[in-house]
């Protein structure tokens, strides 16, 4: 079987597996988890045999013209280089890790065979991205993954938060949507064509007129996609959905998309100096300010979900200083240990029991209850603070170096200040970014709040997958540096030195003065009581988080401040630490200047079209409703009648007749 093949195979599968799994869903309930898993392990086999076969060699091409349109064509193209490889073996490990993981977490759900085909087709949509050569190809899998996004994140669709959470992802993404598309019509009017090895070679030959405004318009979409700046306010509240939605989106689907994106095209946004500016300033206050954001929050989803904003900053900061090796490198590391921390989230969530979902605040006596979940949480949040020797460490140095070598003129495909911008706020982020995963330890594991009642031991199928994500996340970063090279275009991954010591510096500053904290706050601050617990019985994870969701108390749509004093978070940010648990109310602006204009011009509208556009519509018919009435009237089917008025009238025009002739 050839490399093409197997590589077309790869996004059919769970194409064919989510239509299959809407079909039987309700005919025959019990190939659903089959069809869940089954074609998502197959496609993760064939892409580790894509892989392997590419083996960092030159890239796999193939082309069929889809239809004649008489202008710019459209062609199913496929084109596999090492980085749309290894982007394909990390989507289909965590797709794969989700679909058994969610076997158990969601076990007693009554729509578990609708979700897991809408996962299936998630799955399959970002493959299709990834192993596309054509950007029209690919423009249809960057919209089913939206629209399964809309879907799964409303999976709770009884619950209004849900629904608000589902809708708003869809909204806010296809904000960004609109100027994406017309960059793309624009980019392939002026490169005569939707394939990306004929625009890279356009922009190459300088046959790309207005590279600046296209790749502005194309940063919108990426911006809306992959949560950046100021387009992230959906993420968080994102967390509505399950967990393994959640695992899902934030590390192999959705939000990778549009780092991707940027990398396949990156020679474009290098054509503008301009936009790469513009790109790393987007970097550099997404990073800062989703870190910030993290350190407030009390939900620990809602900690992951500006994580996984400000790591993608990482990445977007990458690419700003033209590293595509570095940013695609980050998102395989990032991809592995984020969703063990989404995964291990769904244990913590089920043990706590917490009314909340997961309310740090509210988590007590958990390490010796949930003992995968805490040692694999360990490893992720290590990976997730840059310690080294795990994969995080080396992926993030990575960045930081590829921005020392713009920073000291050492490449110049990139603007110097967007080398200081993404070094400078890179540095800053470390030293946050281990700050919150500290304190999310100490208060997921070490705090004192009160202990839920014991809801038995959590699936094996959902234990299991921690472990598996467990080994990248500790054992990616240092092979990867050595081995991945020949799959990045021959650039070298080793971390420099003087990013090394500054990066591990500053993280385990950050991880140090939050203990400190921690210690200073637990010891002098008198503990406020939190309330009781609510009970859940039996074991469905799934359910509790439905039960969670649907509480009155706040969560995803009100911001649910801790009121534990002994976090340190509050003593860290000081005043800082309401505005920033807010997300800095950013949905209070966006409200204020389109929500609320918008809504107004509806009404409006509304007004004008009742009021005014109605009424003359009414007017303009009443008077032959009146001539109409008048007429009936006198029809009335009486013979004489209609004898006597033919005879009147023959009498009046035979006087008008005579009067007429006199007259003469």
């Amino acid at each position: 079987m050839t490399t093409t093949t197997l590589a077309v195979l790869v996004p059919l599968l769970p194409f064919l597996g989510a239509i299959a799994g809407l079909l039987l869903g309700r005919t025959a309930p019990g190939f659903v988890r089959p069809l869940a898993v089954l074609p998502a392990l197959a496609s993760l086999g064939l892409a580790a045999a894509v892989a392997a076969r590419q083996g960092g060699g030159g890239p796999v091409d193939a082309a069929t013209e889809l239809t004649p349109t008489g202008s710019v064509p459209v062609e199913l193209a496929l084109h596999v280089d090492g980085f749309a490889a290894l982007t394909a073996v990390l989507v289909t490990v965590v797709a794969t890790c989700v679909q058994i993981y969610s076997t158990g977490y969601l076990r007693d759900d009554p729509r578990y065979p609708s979700y897991a085909a809408l996962v299936s087709l998630f799955t399959s949509a970002m493959l299709l991205v990834v192993y596309t050569g054509d950007l029209m190809v690919l423009l249809v899998g960057w919209e089913v993954m939206g629209i399964c996004s809309y879907f799964l994140v409303g999976h709770y669709w009884e619950t209004p938060e849900a629904r608000a959470a589902s809708l708003k992802a869809f909204l806010v993404t296809k904000l960004g949507d609109v100027p994406f598309l017309i960059g793309l019509f624009a980019l392939a009017t002026e490169a005569g064509s939707f394939r990306i090895t004929r625009i890279l070679g356009a922009v190459e030959n300088g046959g790309i007129e207005h590279p600046t405004l296209i790749a502005l318009l194309l940063l919108a979409g990426v911006a809306g996609k992959s949560a950046q700046f100021p387009l992230h306010t959906w993420l968080p509240d994102a967390m509505a959905g399950p967990t393994p939605v959640s695992a899902l989106i934030h590390a192999a689907t959705m939000v990778a998309a549009g780092v991707y994106f940027v990398a396949r095209l990156l020679p474009l946004f290098e054509a503008s100096r301009a936009a790469m500016t513009v790109l790393a300033v987007m970097a550099a206050v997404t990073m800062t300010g989703s870190a910030l954001a993290a350190l407030a929050q009390d939900d620990i989803k809602r900690v992951l979900a500006y994580s996984t904003i400000g790591q993608l900053g990482y990445m977007t900061g990458a690419l700003a200083v033209a590293d595509r090796g570095a940013a695609v490198f980050h998102l395989l590391s990032h991809g592995a240990f984020k969703a063990l921390l989404f995964l291990a989230a769904g244990v913590i969530i089920h043990a706590a029991g917490t009314n909340s979902l997961a309310a740090m605040s509210r988590m007590g006596h958990l390490r010796d209850r949930v003992p995968d979940a805490y040692w694999t949480t360990t490893v992720a949040l290590l990976a997730l603070a840059a310690i080294p020797p795990f994969s995080g460490f080396f992926s993030k140095e990575t960045v930081l170096g590829a921005a020392e070598h713009v920073v000291t003129g050492h490449t110049g495909n990139a603007p110097a200040a967007a080398g200081w911008i993404v070094l400078l706020a890179g540095l800053v982020t470390a030293v946050l970014t281990a700050a919150y995963a500290t304190r999310l330890w100490l208060l997921a594991f070490r705090g004192d709040g009160p202990e839920a009642p014991d809801h038995g031991r959590q699936p094996l199928s959902m234990t299991v997958v921690l472990w598996v994500l467990a080994v990248p996340s500790l054992a990616l970063g240092g092979l990867a540096f050595r081995v991945l090279p020949d799959w990045f275009d021959g650039h070298d991954l080793t971390p420099t030195l003087t990013t090394s010591v500054l990066g591990t510096g500053v993280a385990l500053v950050g991880g140090i003065v939050t203990y400190a904290a921690w210690r200073h706050t637990t010891a002098h601050a008198a503990r406020v009581p939190l309330g009781a617990v609510a009970a859940h019985p039996g074991g469905d994870a799934g359910r509790v988080e439905a039960e969670a969701i649907a509480s009155h108390e706040p969560a995803y749509g009100d911001i649910a401040y801790a009121s534990d004093p002994s976090d340190p978070g509050r003593l860290l940010l000081g005043p800082l630490h309401r505005p920033a648990a807010a997300g800095f109310h950013l949905d209070a602006l966006y409200t204020a200047l389109f929500v609320r204009p918008v809504r107004a011009g509806a009404r409006l509208v509304r007004f004008l079209d009742r009021e005014v556009v109605e009424t003359y519509v009414r007017g303009a018919g009443t008077l032959p409703r009146w001539l109409g009435a008048a007429v009936r009237r006198a029809q009335t089917g009486n013979l004489q009648t209609y004898v006597s008025a033919l005879l009147a009238g023959t009498v009046v025009l035979a006087v008008a007749v005579v009067l007429a002739a006199t007259g003469a």
